[in-house]
């Protein structure tokens, strides 16, 4: 569950289970029971309802004791238990599955007669008077990927992407991980229920994510639909798992055991049962009313927080539906009105180059300014090379500019009829254009790079990340005072800042003493930054914020992540065996290894725990260990007990493997006990580790 504003209210738990506390089988089962309904019902409330009851921190709470009971009874473990939402990486080719009936698309209209036309075309099928009525149901037509998903006996067994509308890939592994999708229906579902709706991603979801993304010197993607649909076509849920997709229920496949009059009666179903559905649907029984309807919902799209591109308009009555049927395409009793994208066209000044902190070369078109959906715009990214010759964009063109998904310029196509002949055509340059260095393109990468270390464009970008408000917060060294420090030749590595002295920013246009102590404060303020600042300002490849604070959890201490091997990495949540690998190539380079040690003589925290330590003082035989904590402790929390270790200079892990020192059995000891054993690893209780801490027990 991700952090609830503190404006959330907070309720007393009650009947909470024991911690600590031996139990038998039957109490087990009857707790994770408990445990399971009351997590599933707060999973509800907040990503299908938006109505959260508790915190996060008693949601958190409840959590961590179903993992404990579920760890120490690992046979009471389930598929569709909500810590299993999270599964491995798949192998091979995505499964193509056969639709249980074909996914046809539907028709659809820009043009307002047209849907009126549709009116008048099913009375004519049906037989029915002009002047009678339809009802329709109505709702947003949401700009996202379409999915089928299957469940049976209540639980979720499958879930299908559209694939060609009578074969879908199986994305099983990455749906279960959207947290709107309920792993379990309520008591009320059929034996069998195929629903089918549409995965998605806010718009503020999609802003944070590309800004990420493009922290981390990858290329953003172009609109929210683009990132649904690579979120899930990619093999690896940890990744999914890291990007908020949501899903809205629109329409029933196949149904055993039901028999549905409407339309509408289906969407109260998917309430009934604890599927989310959009609450802006409605039902209206004249064409008059959804072109109202249309117009009022464009009014406010600009307000609607996730990515409408139309409304979807359908025959209500299954029985009317039925006489209606299909073509081969689609089906005659639907249609999607489409809103027109907001375009503009503007002249293309130029296309310049830039080159990013990871050496990529992205060409940006410069452009006559002109306003877009409430926004000057004023340039837009090109992407590369391959995008440009698809579009044929040349120097001079005039180019028709919208905003995918309403937030991000883009250049849609060159209006050709306009050409003058004098347009230029544009080509990469085959060198770096700031050192002239031969670029390169890796095998089956569209993306060109320059490879030289010491580029002063990279390095320039690199330093501008280094020390931004995500990473390690200088305050008052922006890009002006970069640049300064560059052409003074006074920084050629992150670690040159903590070496600036008073008289070499004294010596800069516009520093003076005033301002020039404010930045030297800031940057010995910078020292004692958390270590998850210190890995993400390193721009470790695919390693975003969140990425850097799950690493710095798992490991503790700078030394641990450089040592940390390929499958060590892996074991972090959301770091995928292709980061793994490049983490790992990243961290043993002589630059990075020479990097961290001129960061660790000039005072910067390695450790995750920065500044004074609020508990025992590191000791000898904690100090650069590796704990995994098994089963449930009596005289504190794990992760309590994790805080303890890391702050007395040991290294919590959650997985056992070869690198572990000692595991910590508390009662009820689940599966890592027997795999320690195993390995030979050193098995410890909680008094002995209370001991090492040298913390007194009762």
């Amino acid at each position: 569950m991700p952090p609830i504003s503190s404006k959330f209210s907070t309720n007393t738990l009650a009947n909470d289970p024991p911690l600590g506390a031996a139990m038998d089988r039957s109490h087990a089962t009857e707790l994770i029971d408990d445990l399971r309904r009351r997590i599933r019902r707060h999973d509800h409330l907040y990503y299908v309802l938006a109505r959260p009851e508790i915190s996060d921190m008693e949601y958190d709470r409840l959590y961590r004791q179903l993992l404990d009971l579920e760890e120490q009874f690992p046979d009471l473990v389930t598929p569709d238990s909500p810590t299993r939402r999270v599964g491995s990486e798949i192998g091979g080719d995505f499964a193509s599955i056969l639709h249980t009936a074909p996914m046809l698309s539907m028709d659809n209209t820009y043009n307002p007669d047209e849907l009126r036309e549709f009116d008048a075309r099913v009375k004519r099928f049906l037989k029915l008077a002009a002047d009678s009525s339809v009802e329709y149901v109505a709702d947003p037509k949401i700009d996202g990927v379409a999915l089928s998903l299957w469940y049976r006996g209540g639980g979720l067994e499958r879930a299908l992407t559209r694939g060609d509308g009578v074969r879908g890939e199986d994305v099983t592994h990455n749906v279960r991980t959207i947290r709107s999708v309920p792993l379990v229906l309520s008591d009320a579902a059929p034996d069998f229920l195929e629903v089918r709706g549409e995965a998605f991603m806010a718009r503020a979801d999609f802003a944070e994510l590309n800004t990420r993304i493009e922290q981390d010197g990858g290329q953003p993607f172009a609109n929210p639909r683009n990132l649904a649909a690579g979120t899930l076509k990619h093999k690896d849920p940890k990744v999914a798992a890291s990007r908020p997709l949501r899903f809205y229920a629109h329409s029933a496949g196949s149904v055993a055991g039901l028999d549905l009059e409407r339309h509408s009666d289906f969407r109260s179903l998917c309430t009934d049962l604890g599927l989310p559905v959009n609450p802006d649907w409605t039902i209206l029984d004249d064409i008059d009313l959804v072109l109202e309807y249309v117009n009022r919902l464009d009014r406010r799209r600009p307000q609607i927080p996730y990515p409408v591109d139309g409304v979807v308009i359908r025959v209500n009555r299954h029985d009317l539906q039925e006489r209606l049927g299909a073509t081969a395409k689609s089906p005659r009793w639907m249609i999607a009105y489409k809103y027109p994208a907001e375009e503009a066209v503007t002249r293309v000044l130029d296309i310049i180059v830039q080159v990013g902190k990871t050496g990529t070369l992205t060409p940006v078109a410069k452009l006559e300014p002109v306003f877009i959906s409430g926004t000057t715009v004023s340039s837009a990214s090109l992407h590369n090379a391959d995008e440009i010759a698809r579009k044929d964009i040349r120097v001079g063109d005039f180019v028709t500019v919208s905003k995918a998904g309403e937030i991000i310029p883009q250049v849609l196509r060159a209006v050709t009829e306009k050409r003058t002949g004098h347009e230029t055509p544009f080509r990469m340059p085959a060198a770096c254009p700031v050192c002239e260095t031969p670029v390169m393109q890796r095998t089956g990468e569209v993306a060109q790079r320059c490879p030289n270390p010491s580029c002063p464009a990279k390095l320039r970008a690199q330093l501008i990340y280094f020390a931004g408000r995500g990473t390690m917060d200088i305050e008052g060294l922006g890009e002006a005072l970069i640049d300064a420090l560059l052409e003074k030749g006074l920084l050629s590595s992150p670690s040159d800042i903590y070496r600036l002295t008073g008289e070499e920013l004294l010596s800069l246009e516009r520093m003076g003493e005033k301002s020039t102590r404010n930045l030297q404060e800031a940057v010995e303020q910078s020292k004692s930054r958390d270590l998850w600042r210190l890995i993400a300002a390193l721009n470790l490849p695919g390693v975003g914020a969140r990425t850097a604070q799950e690493l710095a959890s798992h490991f503790g201490s700078m030394d641990a992540l450089m040592a940390a091997g390929p499958a060590q990495l892996e074991e972090v949540e959301g770091v995928g065996s292709r980061t793994a690998s490049d983490v790992n190539a990243f961290l043993q380079m002589p630059d990075t290894v020479r990097l961290v040690e001129e960061l660790k003589a000039a005072g910067v925290n390695m450790t995750a725990a920065p500044g004074p330590a609020a508990g025992p003082a590191a000791v000898e035989g904690v100090a650069g260990k590796t704990f995994v904590i098994t089963g449930t402790l009596s005289s504190m929390s794990r992760p309590e007990a994790q805080e303890l270790i890391r702050k007395a200079g040991g290294r919590p892990s959650s997985s056992v493997s070869g690198k572990t020192d000692y595991l910590v059995a508390g009662e009820n000891a689940g599966s890592k006990l027997a795999k320690a054993e195993n390995l030979g690893i050193q098995v410890i209780s909680e008094e002995d580790l209370m001991r090492m801490l040298n913390i007194k027990t009762r």
